[in-house]
């Protein structure tokens, strides 16, 4: 499991006071950063070999800003190309967000999905629910 910790800034505040519903996909985003570095080590977008295929976000609960927040993100299952992350958003030891994406390793010259490197595929297995 992977574990980044956000500090919610007073710019992601909505109307209410709470944080917007639209920065949870960005905070996912970004906690999923470690798998992004298991397929391009270096981030280099020349060498990107990953694609995402959907997300989901479901709300559980009001998000303050003054208080940390902490991403965990797991991998939920594992295909031959593609993979589904799984991640909840936490906030004072309770779960405010949960979300999916799915990922795709990707072959952008030949513009179809390529089968996950077995020591790729393993350090995801490491982070396997």
């Amino acid at each position: 499991m992977f574990e980044l910790t956000v500090a919610p800034r007073f710019m992601e505040t909505d109307a209410l006071g709470h944080i917007n519903n639209t920065v949870v996909p960005v905070w996912f985003e970004e906690g999923r950063t470690p798998i992004f570095e298991l397929f391009v080590p270096q981030l280099d977008l020349k060498r990107w070999n990953l694609i995402l295929a959907s997300i989901q976000v479901d709300f559980k609960g009001q998000i303050y800003y003054g208080q940390p927040v902490t991403v965990l993100t797991q991998i939920a299952k594992l295909g031959n190309s593609s993979f589904e992350v799984l991640q909840q958003a936490l906030q004072q030891d309770k779960v405010v967000a949960e979300g999916t994406a799915v990922m795709v390793h990707f072959d952008y010259q030949q513009q179809r999905s390529a089968a996950i490197p077995a020591a790729i595929r393993q350090q995801l297995i490491d982070h396997q629910v």
